[in-house]
């Protein structure tokens, strides 16, 4: 008999948390609908991005160099809002760079080898 009781208990404990389970995903669910519904609706398609007049635009290569960076008088620290607000400028010489004759340019690739 007291392993029939154990049995029982175990039953209704199982079904008891189980029942918990399902309600719990119950209220994550009605949370979720209650929370989408304050949401704003997605926009229309006349609110959507339009393309430019003149076409879509495309994709600018340009060789960049990095700008040199600036010195104080007095030798201390550069805070940020003294520095140059780009990284960089167009290089003069705007013809791309290759990679070196008989090299594919990736590391462990099989190539020749250290000259």
């Amino acid at each position: 008999m007291a392993a029939s009781g154990r049995s029982a208990l175990a039953t209704v404990a199982f079904i008891a948390v189980g029942l918990a389970l399902v309600g719990g995903l119950i209220y994550a669910f009605r949370l979720g609908f209650k929370v989408r519904k304050n949401e704003p609706a997605p926009p229309a398609p006349s609110e959507q991005p339009q393309r430019p007049v003149d076409g879509p635009v495309q994709e600018s290569s340009r060789v960049r160099e990095p700008n040199e960076m600036p010195r104080s008088e007095d030798g201390s620290r550069l805070t940020p809002h003294e520095l140059n607000p780009t990284g960089g400028r167009d290089s003069a010489d705007q013809t791309p760079p290759r990679w070196n004759d008989g090299s594919s340019g990736g590391f462990g690739s099989g190539g020749p080898g250290a000259r």
